[in-house]
């Protein structure tokens, strides 16, 4: 090879080749490259090729070689120029001399550095052994592993940047925000990783663990002492390992939670007992409460329990549907935690406080019936008895109440004859009491409808042309839904 320009600067150290005729090259390097290169994508303009220096010489690469009598365009004075001054090699690869040669050559003067870094790989995976066999927990795994990548290491949440672990190091205010609004395009990509905010002493890089979109893995080290990509992608691994060891043992406490809250909502449970768990939980019978939420992501739902446990909350959790259900403390904490987990279109409902284990299934109907008033409020978060009563309902009791008085009498109806009379009444009312745009709706005849509201009208012992009877069926209705009763 002879040098074209840049020659100061030819006792750059080289660790490693990188052959590449990707447009932007200084994406795919991680530094102390010599980077080989036909020219298949090198641009043409003076300003482009100007730039081609100055990235590369700030991504680390330690020499360009382009190889001769191939597709890279002329050469500029602005290029060489620029190289020169930067001091950033330049060098042409005679033809025919082949590329392969050219990076054994490199790998076997790099033998030596190989194994070192060998042996702190090995060392990386041995943290996973080791933290079974002596019990460490995440917080001393990831600062072990911090000083093998010789710099600072958090594991946070892509969505906010908060730390994904409780009890570990959580990110400035700076950097969180910039991990919470980095694009998954994001261009400023080296070795893999994404590039943070940084000022003149650190540099700041994000890497995705593999497995787990939802969780970061953020490094933060001096400027004049690069973390080495490729162990970042192996601490990368070890982490992914403990975050699916630990979404392991959270989804199995779901699911035990998910079966105890069933007990007790049918009133199933030892009372005893139930006291004994959540005691052991951390949980209040007096000071506890029911929340219900939903989200317009249904796998928000999947991982809000996640987020109760990443704020030090205890909980029980169970998932119903598309409503996601848990006992908790009746704290602040509860209400940033499930926000976070539910983003913009969540909805939260809150009980009163429990007080008694007894009170749960009242507990249970009025965290659903703050629910469906935030739903139908627009609010992000409703508490029982706090909000304006809606359509005249005050309280989950004088609903349930008008519902077992108008409605219960036609479910009963239809499961006894197996009939829709509930169903068609619900389509009447919202086609505006219109026989042909009901049975429209429901692909039946016109005279099929009108038998089914005179069979309405003598169960209920009224008549649907009154507006007062009207009324009450439609707050019956909407009392319906708000007590989370199928529509």
């Amino acid at each position: 090879m002879r040098v074209h320009s840049g020659g100061s600067g030819l006792d750059s150290p080289v660790t490693w080749t990188h052959v590449c005729d990707l447009p932007e090259p200084w994406r795919w390097v991680t530094g102390g490259e010599l980077l080989l290169t036909n020219g298949l994508s090198f641009p043409k303009s003076a300003r482009d090729q100007g730039e081609v220096v100055h990235r590369l010489r700030e991504a680390g690469v330690a020499a360009l070689a382009i190889g001769e009598q191939m597709y890279c365009p002329p050469l500029t004075r602005t290029f060489t120029q620029q190289s020169d001054e930067t001091g950033f090699p330049v060098l042409w690869v005679e033809y025919p001399l082949p590329f392969e040669l050219i990076s054994r050559a490199v790998a076997e003067a790099t033998l030596v550095e190989q194994a070192q870094r060998l042996t702190r790989t090995m060392r990386v995976y041995d943290l996973i052994r080791r933290q079974v066999a002596r019990g460490l927990n995440t917080a001393d795994l990831l600062s072990a592993l911090g000083r093998e990548l010789e710099c600072d290491l958090y594991v946070c949440t892509r969505s906010t940047g908060d730390a994904w672990f409780p009890n570990t190091p959580r990110l400035d205010e700076r950097i969180r925000a910039a991990v919470a609004s980095l694009p998954g395009a994001s261009k400023n990509v080296s070795g893999g990783a994404f590039g943070l905010p940084s000022d003149a002493s650190t540099s700041a890089m994000l890497t995705d663990i593999p497995g787990h979109q939802g969780a970061a893995l953020v490094t933060i080290s001096d400027t004049r002492f690069a973390v080495d990509p490729i162990q970042t992608q192996h601490v990368a691994t070890v982490v992914s390992l403990e975050v699916t060891r630990t979404a392991l043992m959270l989804e199995q406490q779901r699911k035990h939670g998910s079966v105890i809250m069933t007990q007790m909502l049918e009133g199933r449970i030892d009372r005893s007992t139930m006291q004994r768990e959540l005691q052991e939980l951390g949980l209040s019978e007096s000071s506890s409460i029911v929340v219900s939420a939903s989200a317009s992501d249904h796998t928000a739902l999947l991982d809000a329990h996640v987020w109760l446990w990443r704020h030090n909350i205890p909980y029980i959790s169970a998932l119903d549907g598309k409503t996601f259900h848990a006992l908790v403390p009746d704290t602040a904490d509860v209400e940033v935690a499930l926000t976070h987990a539910l983003g913009t279109g969540g909805r939260i409902g809150m009980s009163r406080p429990l007080g008694s284990l007894a009170r749960f299934p009242d507990a249970s109907r009025e965290a659903n019936w703050a629910l469906s008033s935030a739903e139908r409020l627009n609010t992000p978060v409703s508490r029982y008895g706090t909000e304006i009563a809606w359509v005249g309902l005050s309280n989950a009791e004088d609903a349930q109440a008008l519902v077992d008085r108008l409605l219960k009498p036609l479910e009963d109806y239809d499961r006894t004859h197996d009939s829709s009379l509930l169903e068609t009444l619900a389509c009447f009312l919202a086609n505006q009491r219109s026989w042909q745009r009901t049975a429209d709706a429901m692909c039946i005849h016109r005279q099929t409808v009108i038998y089914r509201i005179r069979r309405i009208e003598k169960i209920g012992g009224c008549s649907l042309s009154d507006t007062a009877a009207i009324s009450q069926y439609w707050l019956a209705m909407n009392a319906r839904q708000l007590l989370g009763q199928p529509e």
